[in-house]
């Protein structure tokens, strides 16, 4: 994610009772006494890596709806760990009325809990069916009933060192093979083609695994597959996976499977910047790490769509989180007073603005991310547009079951170490999945054919 602007205005941090777990409440000073006449929401706000983003959110959306709003006042709460803290309190009947989750697939574990509440009657009232792409409403629904808003669309491009390729001639590929071979021609000249890591996460692997399987594969074959109307274990899945694990036996992330198990991501896109390594496939939220690094280094970066069999630009969306109401919030009609303002465009572009966020998926207004980065603000228009046409791929953490995406981002490594062949590990990823179908718990895959 981007790093955001400091707030000009100090926040008053006061303790409060937490249910559970400690929890910091927010406030304002004195509250204005015709508050007290409002209906009063509850909302968390994660304080786990700092409060900078989270009172950044309450300067841009919290506080701008309690002074237009004349019936309701939200009242937010810094909480640490706060997925797990919110997983806690719903199963006993508790929690804030306005729940965010980490993406959809943890939204159907609350929903099928009975913890939310359908939204379709609100999604009526304020016109979120029309404001909203048809993916992202589907992607909220269990059962065909909306219980969750998908919020902060994200995707992954092809980001590489500008200067670097300028000065080597070099073009930006648009396909598969054309990226196969600068990477061959990059490494013949000492360079280190992909800027990659995950010493530090893990799941970065999914990053990689998803991009190979959308853009070699095809997005419309992943589809295929999610829907059961293809298998994982397809030609055209073994084709992107080897791909995948090419590159890695080739030593073109970060110079070695090893180094690409021990290198920081600060080292990564160092060693990017400098021109020591060439390129990077990452998601949108590393435009302000390369603007820091590259500031530094006094280069350039620039960044095209993640290269694709076809050419075609595809653009893989991911869902930073969701929103919804608590089933047992005392008024979920102020509640989802305050979700439609959230999620109106001149809420969504302030936060992307001021607090470096991702927009969910509705239409941003002309010039609305003035003073954003221009190539940040390219990558948005690209993805939003994406999304309304429906030319996106899937992201492993946004549309895939729990298991099946953990055993794709972990049993990867087996590959790369040679303990699994490609065909075996798309073995285990079908039965896993099939595992996961059986017992109901692969998120809802939009149609689309509608989108």
């Amino acid at each position: 994610m981007m790093a955001n602007r400091s707030r000009s205005q100090r926040l008053t941090i006061v303790l409060a009772l937490a249910l559970l777990v400690p929890m910091v409440a927010v406030g304002r000073g004195s509250a204005p006494t015709e508050a007290q006449d409002k209906a009063t929401i509850s909302l968390w706000l994660d304080s786990t890596s700092g409060s900078e983003t989270a009172e950044c959110r309450i300067a841009a959306a919290v506080d701008p709806f309690n002074e237009q709003s004349d019936t309701v006042v939200v009242e937010p709460r810094l909480q640490p760990n706060r997925w797990q803290a919110t997983q806690t309190a719903l199963a006993g009947g508790e929690g804030p009325d306005v729940v965010y989750t980490p993406g959809p697939a943890f939204a159907v574990q609350v929903t099928e809990a009975g913890q939310l509440l359908p939204l379709d009657d609100y999604a009526a009232q304020y016109g979120w069916n029309e404001r909203f792409a048809p993916w992202a409403m589907d992607l909220g629904k269990v059962d065909g009933t909306l219980y969750s808003i998908p919020n902060q669309v994200e995707t992954l491009a092809l980001f590489y060192n500008k200067t670097l390729f300028e000065e080597n001639g070099w073009e930006p590929p648009t396909t598969i093979d054309e990226l196969t071979a600068l990477a061959e021609e990059i490494a013949a000249a000492d360079i280190i083609p992909f800027a990659h890591s995950n010493q530090e996460f893990r799941d970065a692997n999914e990053w990689f695994v998803g991009e190979y399987l959308n853009h070699v594969a095809g997005p419309d074959k992943v589809y295929e597959a999610l829907t059961g109307a293809a298998k994982w274990t397809d030609p055209e899945f073994v084709d992107a996976i080897t791909k995948l694990n090419e590159a890695q036996q080739n030593d073109w992330f970060m110079g070695g499977v090893d180094r690409y198990y021990t290198t920081t991501f600060a080292d990564a896109n160092a060693a990017l910047a400098a021109g020591e390594a060439a390129m990077k496939i990452e998601g949108s939220w590393t435009v302000a790490d390369l603007n820091t690094f590259f500031g530094e280094e006094g280069s350039e970066w620039g960044w095209v769509p993640m290269p694709s069999t076809t050419g075609d630009a595809i653009y893989d969306l991911g869902i930073g989180s969701t929103v919804s109401i608590n089933k047992n919030a005392e008024n979920p009609d102020a509640a989802a007073e305050f979700i439609d303002y959230l999620f109106t465009s001149e809420t969504q572009a302030r936060l992307v603005v001021e607090c470096g966020d991702s927009p969910a998926s509705v239409p941003l207004e002309e010039n609305a991310l003035e003073g954003v980065d221009p190539q940040y603000a390219e990558i948005l228009v690209a993805q939003n547009e994406a999304s309304a046409a429906g030319n996106y791929g899937y992201t492993t953490w946004t549309f895939f079951p729990a298991a099946t995406r953990t055993y794709f981002f972990e049993e990867i490594e087996k590959v790369w170490s040679g303990d699994l062949t490609v065909e075996e590990y798309l073995q285990g990823v079908q039965e896993t999945f099939d595992q996961e179908v059986a017992e109901g718990v692969v998120p809802p895959i939009p149609d689309r054919s509608v989108t």
